[in-house]
């Protein structure tokens, strides 16, 4: 009983690492930049909008890809570790 529980984890961990990939790839593209690519060079419109504080979806989505990021890091050492 015992050495069936490792090798039930390494069956299921290739496929929770591919569905944590695509909900983070997912979390990462929905997430709203104001900066265009002026911004990525160092040039603004807006000069005060550098930093704004998330609220509601926002700050959600921006903490879910923040534990969709620790899971798939924990998941990828699992798989090293088994």
């Amino acid at each position: 009983m015992l050495l069936s529980f490792p090798m039930s984890i390494a069956s299921v961990l290739p496929y929770a690492q591919i569905t944590l990939s695509i909900l983070l790839i997912a979390a990462v593209l929905l997430q709203r930049t104001t900066s265009g690519f002026g911004g990525a060079l160092g040039a603004s419109d807006n000069f005060s909008g550098s930093f704004h504080t998330r609220r509601g979806f926002e700050k959600t989505l921006f903490v879910a890809t923040i534990v969709l990021a620790i899971l798939f890091a924990l998941s990828a050492f699992l798989a090293i570790i088994i």
